[in-house]
């Protein structure tokens, strides 16, 4: 299996034409994601033998499976102008060959009874926090900060409140962006939480976001409301931002190990599995906590995080 690194630029004629208004650039390592079910193509230079697990990727007119690349015609909604594709060696990506599971670790995943998820980058295509603060105008600096606190460079604590503190969201503008942005969910998402629970496993979600803005992701999943481990922003009686719950484990680094271990010790679970793409992630596979760490890098590839999963 060849990884690689795709950069391009796209043009989308649908946009106004307002200079860089119209154009997004994307950066994909090792797998591809979807933009919106436009159809995407890459164009590459070299055709001879590349290949790549794209199927995470959702097309809606050309679906790719696992194999070979092939340059194929645009869409009329959104132009290619510019691509190249790089190869990486695969320990740069996660350990040699934890894209391709051990029988241990395939048999850990058959007989596992809860599978825990992340929310943020793993079960939606998007980081909350990063899209309320968009949303109320500090998209940039906030989104800096995640980057941080999800490569596991400062202490999630740190980040979490210095992120809240740049744009200080009141209820009424919570609301306002819940009501204007239904949750964005990641391919497949629906399909294998189906699946698990029709296997009769438990399904929970355990984020560094915030309850209000995941309530409505699990909604859409059938996931109940307690099995939902997540921090709390708070308010005062005007609706006012005053802070977030800071007793919730998960406010903290370390804080899904502790989430998932008080799961395993209230439901004891024989076999626990996390799935997520970042640092607070990884730490969750611990004793007493999960005995599986899926990295999932359909939407963030973050290298420090990959090289230490069990699966990639």
């Amino acid at each position: 299996q060849t990884h690689f690194s795709v950069t391009f630029e796209l043009i989308d004629p649908t946009r106004p034409s307002a200079g860089d208004d119209r154009r997004r650039f994307f950066r994909f390592n090792g797998s591809v994601t979807y933009f919106k079910g436009c159809s995407i193509q890459v164009p590459c230079r070299k055709l001879s033998s590349l290949s790549a697990d794209l199927s995470c990727l959702e097309l809606r007119r050309y679906p790719v499976r696992r194999g070979s690349v092939s340059i194929m015609s645009y869409s009329r909604l959104v132009r290619p102008v510019t691509a190249s594709v790089q190869p990486q060696r695969v320990s740069a990506l996660g350990n040699e060959g934890n894209t391709v599971p051990s029988k241990e670790i395939l048999d850990l995943w058959r007989g596992v009874e809860a599978v825990c998820f992340d929310v943020d980058s793993t079960v939606c295509v998007d980081e909350g926090i990063d899209e309320l603060a968009e949303f109320c105008g500090a998209g940039k600096a906030v989104a800096e900060w995640t980057a941080r606190a999800m490569g596991g460079s400062v202490p999630f604590e740190e980040a979490l409140a210095a992120r809240l503190s740049l744009f200080k969201p009141s209820l009424s503008k919570v609301d306002e962006y819940l009501q204007k942005t239904p949750p964005r969910l990641s391919p497949g998402i629906e399909e294998l939480v189906k699946k698990l629970r029709a296997n009769k496993i438990d399904v929970y979600l355990i984020s560094g976001g915030f309850r209000q803005m995941i309530n409505p992701v699990a909604s859409v999943l059938g996931i109940p409301r307690e099995n939902i481990f997540a921090n709390n922003l708070l308010f005062g009686n005007s609706g006012e931002f005053v802070g977030f719950d800071e007793k919730e484990p998960t406010s903290r680094s370390g804080g899904k190990a502790k989430a998932v271990q008080h799961i395993r010790k209230g439901r004891s679970y024989k076999t626990m599995a996390m799935i997520g793409d970042g640092a607070t992630d990884l730490e969750a596979r611990k004793p007493g906590g999960a005995d599986l760490f899926i990295c999932y890098a359909g939407v963030q590839l973050r290298e420090a995080v990959a090289a230490q999963a069990d699966w990639l």
